[in-house]
């Protein structure tokens, strides 16, 4: 029997990227909010340089429910599953993958949210892939550009702004959508390396600019500049100048006094009222404990698996498939960033890459999206390339060697003590459309231990994004050549399995029969249930998707809080 706890206006479940946001335009609007996290406070004393604890050994066990549920994965329905990842890409912790993240925050291009209409117009219906389910979003860049601006200055982003209210700046992004102001701040320093790759760009007739990231890049909000100490892939900030949600928006909230955080509390189902079909609440377990917390409205926003997770296991009468799944969509549309794809190139000269982070480098948008013209090529789509300072000793010594010399013994051991500071793995995004045949559901046989069935993804990258993919690794080859490469090694396309860029599954749109929630986020069958993060989010775009993901959480709590008579 559960512990009946006081009503409050909303429950969110996930403090992480998303819910860490939108707490704070609730609390600021008058909103009672209990925010209820699977794992717990961290600071700065948990954030050690250890490439161990943090690549390897995913943090905390204590705080880490994600790898007690890590999903199962299946290319398709009649084929095998795929080797179980040993981490989940995702951490549970207040601030969520916001405290281990790379911290890039992109938005996505105008394009991006006209794929159907766009291609429509320029190419003909006949280049929308076979198969695919991709819509239009219900609006377009101008109706999210003011949402992208409150959290890059909330949680605080670096970068250099390529098209402000139209005004083109070569130094920028010239590709991105019309913006109304700077960053911030301007963005990390390059490198040495970056430099040069950004040299060879301009002599290639490309367009590099710096990349946007949720660093400080200067002392922002009380909190020192980034001192480029090398651990921030999948490492934390000993001196937090990475602006994850619990050092940035979560605090604000706090501070208002109309937040509570509830940390270890693990979700086990969103309650809903069979008469009216409305949630009335969250059940969770905590120290052994069942609590249900009562709330007149609940947004979830743990992650696009648990999202979908969550939805599918709260079965009741009224939706005996899971809650807001009685048309079937819960799981559709799912898409990951083809990524895997990439490019190790080797250098005949030291590229200096120790201190870093992967959030420093230069990129290249002259091939993603439709930023090229595709009359001639056989797909849609195309990618973002981005050539960054990351390296640590394990990863180091793991390099390929490229044929050049054994992989294991004395020759192996000379050549990673020549090479180990000569090679660079270029970070490609791509654009990934979402399919019939790609989707998210129940494990029928894998469980948690508490019984519960993990999230089980059946789901292959099609013709359309393997040929993205080998294009843009092409292009990436003649940027590595141009600037001096002696080898370059390409990358299998790799699978759709458990990613950090994970979308789909709850989609976004007007229409009720092929989407979850409607334009503002909300269920179509759910009135009161408010879904936030890339789970909503219709197409991935060549970039990651954080930042376009608390832009909309931002919109969503925004909405409900104005609407907040309507809404209850």
């Amino acid at each position: 029997m559960a512990t009946n706890l006081k009503k409050t206006d909303v429950v969110v479940i996930g403090l992480g990227a998303v819910g860490g946001v939108a707490v704070l335009p609730l609390a600021r609007a008058g909103c009672e909010v209990i925010g209820l996290e699977a794992g717990t406070w961290l600071d700065t004393k948990d954030f050690a340089a250890d490439e161990i604890s943090n690549n390897f050994r995913g943090w905390p066990k204590s705080v880490q429910k994600a790898n007690r549920e890590i999903p199962t994965h299946r290319a398709n329905e009649k084929a095998p599953y795929s080797p179980r990842f040993p981490l989940h890409p995702m951490m549970n912790a207040v601030g969520g993958t916001s405290l281990h993240y790379w911290a890039q925050s992109w938005r996505l291009n105008p394009w991006d949210f006209k794929v159907v209409s766009e291609t429509t117009k320029r190419y003909g219906a006949s280049r929308i892939p076979k198969g695919s389910t991709v819509e239009d979003w219900p609006f377009g860049l101008e109706e999210l550009e003011s949402y992208y601006d409150k959290v890059e200055y909330e949680v605080g982003v670096s970068g250099k702004a390529g098209n402000i209210n139209g005004s083109i700046d070569p130094a920028g992004n010239i590709f991105e959508g019309s913006r109304k102001r700077e960053f911030p701040m301007p963005p990390l320093r390059g490198t040495e390396f970056t430099e040069r790759m950004g040299a060879v760009a301009r002599k290639l007739g490309w367009a590099p600019f710096p990349g946007p990231a949720a660093i400080n890049s200067q002392v922002y909000d009380d909190r020192p500049g980034c001192v480029y100490h090398g651990y921030c892939n999948r490492g934390g900030c000993h001196i937090n100048a990475k602006n994850s949600t619990t050092v940035s928006t979560i605090p604000r909230a706090q501070k208002t006094g109309r937040l509570k955080v509830v940390d270890q509390a693990h979700v086990i189902r969103i309650e809903v009222d069979e008469r009216t079909a409305r949630t009335t609440g969250v059940t969770y377990l905590k120290g052994g404990v069942e609590y249900f917390q009562p709330a007149d409205v609940v947004l979830l926003g743990s992650y696009t698996y648990e999202n979908v997770r969550l939805l599918l296991m709260s079965k009741s009468k009224a939706f005996p498939n899971g809650l807001a799944n009685n048309n079937g969509q819960v799981g559709r549309h799912y898409m990951t960033h083809n990524t895997g794809s990439v490019l190790t190139a080797l250098f005949p000269y030291d590229i200096n890459a120790w201190y870093g982070m992967p959030a420093q480098g230069v990129a290249v948008d002259n091939y993603a999206d439709d930023n090229f013209d595709h009359s001639k090529l056989d797909f849609i789509g195309g990618g973002n390339m981005w050539v960054y300072s990351d390296r640590r000793p394990i990863v180091a010594a793991s390099m390929s060697t490229f044929g050049k010399a054994p992989t294991w013994g004395a020759g192996w051991k000379s050549f990673i003590r020549q090479n180990a500071d000569r090679w660079n793995l270029a970070y490609m995004q791509k654009t990934t459309l979402p399919y019939e045949d790609n989707y998210l559901d129940l494990d029928p046989t894998v469980k948690d231990p508490l019984g519960n069935p993990v999230t089980r993804i059946t789901a292959d990258f099609k013709d359309n994004e393997k040929r993205v993919g080998a294009y843009m690794q092409d292009r990436m080859t003649q940027w590595f050549n141009e600037a001096g490469a002696i080898a370059v090694e390409r990358g299998p396309a790799g699978t759709m399995g458990p990613s950090t860029h994970a979308y789909g599954g709850t989609r976004m749109g007007d229409n009720k029969a092929t989407n979850v929630v409607n334009r503002w986020g909300f269920a179509h069958e759910v009135p009161n249930l408010g879904i936030i993060g890339a789970s909503v989010m219709g197409t991935s775009g060549s970039h990651n998707p954080t930042l376009t993901a608390q832009a909309l959480a931002w919109r969503t709590a925004e909405y409900l809080s104005k609407s907040w008579k309507s809404m209850v």
